[in-house]
């Protein structure tokens, strides 16, 4: 999986380890279950108030978002939709130099193919996600709270 590079952009080798970083928080649309997680400098910034606090994340915050497909579980004894196949996995990291062009932020976008366990990378370059994501400008450009533990 990690051989999988978007044109012009991001390589999935680059978020080595994701798969372990800890939870942001989570969200549900019609189609897909998410999971917010990042790696230990956005982590720590999180914990410190950003960006709620006026400050922005540091160089080198990256967070992941991975979805799956919810389905209803069969197994609870109440109604509960749970993870099944995996969808995408996002990612944005921050590199002001590397990404001057986008606030500062990289983005990657890869969609997994159950059929072959491969990930195949969406759009090109790095900026991607940069349009959706001007709307939360006032929030170093990410969408996602950390929840309250």
């Amino acid at each position: 999986k990690y051989t999988a590079a978007v044109p012009d952009g991001l390589a999935l080798s680059e978020f080595r380890g994701y798969e372990n970083w800890a939870t942001v928080g989570a969200s549900q649309t019609e189609h897909d279950l998410k999971v917010m997680v990042a790696n230990p400098t956005m982590i720590a910034a999180y914990q410190a108030g950003v960006p709620l606090n006026g400050q922005a994340f540091p160089e080198g915050a990256t967070i992941a978002k991975i979805q799956w497909k919810p389905v209803k579980s069969t197994e609870a004894p109440f109604d509960v939709r749970v993870s099944s196949t995996l969808n995408e996995v996002l990612f944005i990291t921050k590199d002001s130099k590397r990404f001057a062009n986008s606030g500062g932020w990289g983005y990657a976008r890869f969609t997994y193919d159950s059929a072959t366990d491969t990930y195949k990378p969406e759009g090109r370059g790095t900026d991607c996600g940069f349009a959706c994501h001007t709307i939360v400008k006032a929030k170093d450009y990410i969408f996602t709270a950390y929840g309250k533990r």
